[in-house]
């Protein structure tokens, strides 16, 4: 007849009892090989007829004294009922996570055990946006420089573009003039201002700009320019001055949304920091236009305004001389210094 279990057969052999056997003593007491708290942890054979715990006690956690005293040929044996030892492994696969108690430490994990597979796909893009970033942010990579071990860069390491995005005035209606207020600061001493377009509400109306001071525009006679336009036949027209109270960029610039605005890349510098011998700002740039009558302009345009004093310059006007802007789509950017 073979053997029946009801549920899973137990495991021949998954508990072993620690024993101890002691031979040539001739004392009155044996050493214990594993510390008890009672008597009744053990079970004492000597000469194979078992003890009775009335006639032993329990010197110390590992000592036993007997009821007398042993000869050399005496063999004592000691079960210690409460020591299990030798357990067996249970069966791959069979232990489930309601098994396990406490946490899986680093050193028990494979080092390829998290992988695309075991990996939730959503393990980034569930967690929180992050929308402005700064030079402190880190990165993870995989350096293939160095057995593609991981490590972080941090977002001030990254390198990349030296233009930081720092305002944009759009809009297709018209106001009276643009006021770009507190758009430069130490942060850089060098600006780029792109003009994607800048169109005149009056037909054949010319282009000025003053900067100011905390929104404050500065109008005295400390400007000075030089605006070279050609026509598509050659012909240049110059506007210059060493000492006017505002810049002059184009003249006559066509009104119509076809084919109507000026439109251009200029490079600003100021430096706010240097309070002592700042020039307040100088500008250069490059444009096109056309004029009232349609005819296509390229332009040159440079200049500034000198203070002897070093007055602090920290915003920009833009303005059309007779009349309002229709259109504007006018963008700042700060230059990285290193």
């Amino acid at each position: 007849m073979t053997d029946s279990y009801i549920g899973v057969p137990p495991k021949s052999g998954f508990i072993n009892t620690a024993k101890q056997r002691v031979t040539s003593s001739t004392n009155n007491y044996v050493d214990l090989d594993h510390a008890i708290s009672d008597l009744s942890d053990v079970i004492v054979w000597v000469n194979s007829v078992k003890q009775d715990s009335t006639n032993l006690s329990l010197t110390n956690p590992s000592k036993i004294t007997l009821g007398g005293t042993l000869t050399a040929s005496d063999v004592v044996e000691i079960v210690y009922l409460g020591k299990q030892v030798a357990t067996q492994s249970p069966d791959t696969g069979s232990v489930t996570n309601s098994m396990l108690a406490g946490s899986i430490t680093a050193g028990k994990l494979s080092s390829t055990a998290v992988d695309n597979t075991n990996t939730n796909s959503t393990l980034i893009t569930a967690q929180t946006e992050k929308t402005s970033l700064v030079d402190a942010d880190k990165f993870l990579i995989s350096d293939s420089a160095d057995s593609n071990a991981l490590k972080y860069v941090q977002k001030s390491n990254l390198g990349g573009g030296k233009l930081v995005f720092l305002t944009r005035q759009s809009a297709t209606s018209s106001v009276g003039a643009l006021y770009f207020d507190n758009v430069f600061t130490s942060t850089y001493n060098h600006y780029i201002c792109v003009i994607n377009i800048l169109r005149p509400v009056s037909d054949g109306d010319s282009l000025r700009g003053r900067v100011n001071n905390n929104g404050t525009a500065r109008s005295d006679a400390k400007y000075r320019y030089i605006s070279d336009y050609t026509d598509s036949g050659g012909n240049r027209n110059m506007n210059g001055s060493s000492s006017d109270t505002e810049l002059k960029f184009a003249d006559s610039v066509k009104n119509d949304a076809f084919q109507g605005g000026y439109a251009g890349v200029w490079d600003i510098f100021t430096d706010i920091g240097d309070t002592s011998d700042r020039c307040s700002f100088r500008y250069m740039g490059h444009g096109s236009f056309n004029d009232g009558s349609g005819i296509p302009h390229i332009s040159i345009t440079g200049g500034g305004y000198f203070d002897t004093g070093h007055l602090e310059i920290n915003g920009m006007d833009f303005y059309y001389n007779s009349g309002s802007i229709a259109q504007y789509d006018i963008t700042f950017y700060g230059v990285i210094k290193s």
